[in-house]
C-alpha cells in the first residue's frame, strides 16, 4: 500500500514502512532509498548466508552519501517489537543492545533508519562470546594499487592454503580486500587476533617489499599492511553484500578466488552485483559448512613469541595488554 510519502512492503512476513522512498541515497546516480531496499532483497540468500544471525553495527546516512553519517551500536527507542536485538560487551564492561541480522524485514528497517551498509560482529547473536570468523583486512598504503592488492591476496591464500584453512576473499566496496576464514567453536576473539597477528608477520617476511605488519603509519611506506587489530575484541569490519556510502554505490563483493586476477571493486556496484549474482551464483556458497581449527595460526603465533617476538600494539582504546609493546611511535620512542 502506497501514501504520499511512504510504502508498505511485506517482507519476510512482516509489513515494513519505507518513508521518503523516492529520497535520493546517492545523488550522483540518482538511486533512492526504495532502490537501496531492492538492492538487498536482490541479494537475499548470499547476504543472509554471509551475515544473517549475526549482530551488527548500523552505518547511518540519514540524508544520503555526502551528508553527515553517524554510527549506531544501541537500536533507538521507538524499533517495532518484532525487532531481534541482543546484548553486545566491551571489553571494559560497556554493554549495547544491537540489532541482529535475522531476516530481511530487519535489513529493510534499517535501510529506512538511513542505514547504507552493515558491520556485523564475527560471532552469532546465540554465542556472542565465541568468534567464528577470522577476518583479515588487506589495508592499501598510499600508493598501493589495486594489481599490489591481489598480488598481497594470492600471498595470503598460499598461506592458508598451507595451513588447510578454507578461505573466502571478498571486495571491501573501497580500496582493499578482505579474507574470511571461517573457523570453528572453542576460540574467542583474543585467540583470533593472536593467529591474524601470526598471519600478518608470516606475510611480512614472505614479502617484506610488498606486505607490512607495522602498526604505526610511519613504518608501512607503499606496502599493504594486514590490519590484524580488525580481528581485536569488539570490532566489526563491512559486511559483504552491503553498499559503500560511496558515489558510485560500490559494494563490499563477494568472489572467488579464481576471479581474482579479473575482479576490480570501482565496477562492482549495487546495480550490477545482482545480475551477477544472478548469472554466477554465489561464490560463498558453502562457507557455513566449513569448521576448521584455529590450531595452525595460533602455532605459528606460539612460534613467533618462542623466537621473541612480543604481541604486536593494540589500539588506544583497550587497556594495556600483556606482553605489549609500548604504545608510541617508534619516531617518538627513539626521542
Amino acid at each position: 500500500m502506497a501514501t504520499s510519502d511512504a510504502v508498505e512492503l511485506e517482507i519476510s512476513g512482516r509489513t515494513v514502512r519505507i518513508t521518503s522512498p523516492d529520497k535520493a541515497f546517492f545523488p550522483e546516480r540518482g538511486e533512492t532509498k526504495l532502490d537501496l531496499v531492492e538492492y538487498y532483497l536482490a541479494v537475499e540468500e548470499p547476504f543472509l548466508r554471509a551475515v544473517g544471525g549475526r549482530p551488527t553495527l548500523l552505518q547511518r546516512f540519514p540524508d544520503g552519501v555526502g551528508a553527515k553519517s553517524f554510527f549506531q551500536k544501541r537500536v533507538p527507542k521507538g524499533a517495532p517489537g518484532w525487532l531481534r536485538t541482543t546484548t553486545m560487551s566491551t571489553p571494559n564492561g560497556t554493554t549495547s543492545n544491537a540489532m541482529v541480522l535475522e531476516d530481511m524485514a530487519h535489513v529493510a528497517w534499517a535501510v529506512n533508519m538511513g542505514c547504507l551498509g552493515f558491520h556485523p560482529w564475527p560471532c552469532r547473536a546465540d554465542d556472542p562470546g565465541t568468534t567464528d570468523e577470522l577476518r583479515i583486512d588487506l589495508d592499501p598504503s598510499p600508493g598501493v594499487d589495486f594489481p599490489m592488492l591481489r598480488e598481497a591476496a594470492q600471498e595470503l591464500r598460499r598461506l592458508l592454503d598451507e595451513d588447510g584453512l578454507a578461505s573466502f576473499p571478498k571486495t571491501t566496496g573501497n580500496r582493499g580486500i578482505h579474507v574470511h576464514v571461517p573457523i570453528g567453536p572453542g576460540w574467542d576473539s583474543y585467540d583470533v587476533r593472536l593467529g591474524a597477528v601470526a598471519v600478518a608477520r608470516e606475510l611480512e617476511r614472505r614479502r617484506p617489499e610488498l606486505i607490512t605488519a607495522g602498526w604505526w603509519k610511519e613504518e608501512r611506506g607503499s606496502r599493504v599492511f594486514v590490519d590484524f587489530n580488525q580481528n581485536a575484541p569488539h570490532k566489526t569490519v563491512f559486511g559483504a553484500w552491503s553498499v559503500r556510502a560511496r558515489p558510485g554505490a560500490q559494494v563490499s563483493t563477494p568472489f572467488r578466488w579464481d576471479e581474482l586476477d579479473q575482479i576490480h571493486p570501482d565496477v562492482l556496484t549495487m546495480e550490477t552485483v545482482p545480475p551477477r549474482v544472478e548469472e554466477n551464483g554465489d561464490p560463498w556458497d558453502g562457507i557455513d559448512d566449513v569448521t576448521q581449527s584455529l590450531e595452525p595460526l595460533l602455532a605459528r603465533s606460539a612460534a613467533d613469541r618462542q623466537a621473541g617476538l612480543h604481541d604486536a600494539p593494540w589500539p588506544p582504546v583497550y587497556p594495556k595488554m600483556p606482553d605489549e609493546p609500548p604504545r608510541v611511535a617508534p619516531s617518538r620512542a627513539a626521542r
